[in-house]
């Protein structure tokens, strides 16, 4: 893999709650059309952010990289928990990284959710907190994605022992101990379930905040929120 490193290229301003102690993760796979605009709004307020182009056959990593995230690129696809990892472990380089929040490419995701759940693992002095779609009331994914979600749900709650509202959601903020610690093996959808085994496996302390998932005309276009939910079948199935 090759690394470019931009994110400390004219840094914004620490003006959100960890602004200077947080890197952003943020798997990248074929976003070209969004991910440099997604980039200069998280950088607003978070200027530490690395994208991880999992093997992209655009040119989303050199826009990324322009719009100032730090850009590390894996030689072919290799799904997201790879990426995840990946960007994990590059933060994890940071002396001074408090804790890693892992957060979409296409635009799903809102930095102002980001920051509450910031200031939320401080507050309350957990070592996670997830995000969670079903506490917060503006967010309407399809009937097949909320059944699958559901039954999703269920199933981590009963083989993990952790009781979240939402198992499958990719905003997270994970504390440093909690990346330095925690495994993610499996490369592609599974790495959501792997996640929540670890936080039982460790017990590490977590909290949800309700967030508020952009389900857009672009996400809807490239089929992701359907893709995404055969995804968490594949996973429970084969788990």
């Amino acid at each position: 893999m090759s690394t470019s490193d931009a994110a400390n290229d004219e840094p914004a301003a620490p003006a959100s709650p960890g602004a200077d102690t947080t890197w952003f993760v943020v798997p990248l796979f074929n976003e070209g059309q969004v991910v440099g605009d997604v980039i200069r709004d998280l950088r607003t307020r978070y200027p530490l952010v690395v994208c991880v182009d999992d093997g992209s056959a655009d040119d989303s990593g050199r826009i990324a990289a322009e719009a100032g995230a730090a850009v590390v690129r894996h030689p072919y696809n290799m799904g997201q928990g790879a990426a995840l990892k990946t960007g994990i472990d590059y933060a994890l380089r940071d002396p001074h990284m408090e804790q890693v929040v892992t957060f979409d490419s296409d635009g799903q995701h809102q930095v102002d959710d980001a920051a509450a759940m910031i200031a939320k693992r401080h507050a309350e002095g957990v070592d996670i907190v997830l995000g969670s779609r079903f506490l917060d009331s503006r967010t309407r994914p399809g009937l097949f994605k909320r059944i699958v979600l559901r039954g999703a749900i269920w199933y981590t709650n009963l083989t993990t022992g952790v009781r979240l509202t939402d198992a499958h959601n990719g905003l997270r903020v994970l504390g440093r101990e909690v990346c330095a610690t925690m495994a993610i093996e499996q490369n592609r959808m599974a790495h959501a379930s792997e996640i929540v085994e670890e936080i039982g496996r460790h017990g590490f302390t977590v909290a949800e905040h309700p967030v508020h998932i952009l389900y857009t005309d672009y996400s809807r276009a490239k089929g992701q929120p359907v893709l995404n939910s055969v995804n968490i079948v594949i996973d429970m199935l084969f788990r």
